[in-house]
């Protein structure tokens, strides 16, 4: 699901407490080292994302907040903000020239550069979130 989030909406935020869990307790963000990435750049998107990007050669940029089960892609437009809700069991990541995040028959991918670099600790925070969820909701055989 994506949305608007350019102004601050309380319906917005219940839908994201729903989807993929409340905000971290800061005591929890500490403890984690921080739950959001820096911002990379987006190389490319899926045709059905292509509306929230700038189609003027400009840099479009990214970046992640970690929530208890799921991910918030946020991309900037210009003066918009969208907000591309994630939950852990319909995310997808393939790191080939960069890194890619596949989810709900969309993808972002982020340019391979000094700033996705910077994030390669939150890339791997993120995983073992993901792996940490998938264990505890495994069903099992």
């Amino acid at each position: 699901m994506i949305i608007d989030t350019t102004y601050y909406n309380k319906e917005h935020k219940q839908v994201i407490a729903d989807l993929v869990g409340p905000e971290f307790s800061l005591v929890q963000k500490l403890k984690m080292n921080g739950v959001g990435s820096k911002r990379m750049i987006i190389d490319e998107v899926s045709p059905n994302m292509k509306s929230m990007i700038n189609l003027v050669s400009d840099i479009n940029y990214s970046n992640i907040e970690l929530r208890p089960k799921g991910i918030l892609l946020m991309i900037n437009q210009g003066l918009k903000n969208f907000t591309w809700i994630i939950p852990y069991y319909q995310l997808v990541i393939y790191k080939t020239n960069g890194s890619s995040i596949h989810a709900q028959g969309r993808f972002v991918h982020y340019r391979n550069n000094k700033t996705f670099k910077e994030n390669k600790k939150f890339f791997d925070k993120l995983l073992n979130e993901k792996v940490k969820y998938d264990m505890a909701h495994a069903m099992p055989m």
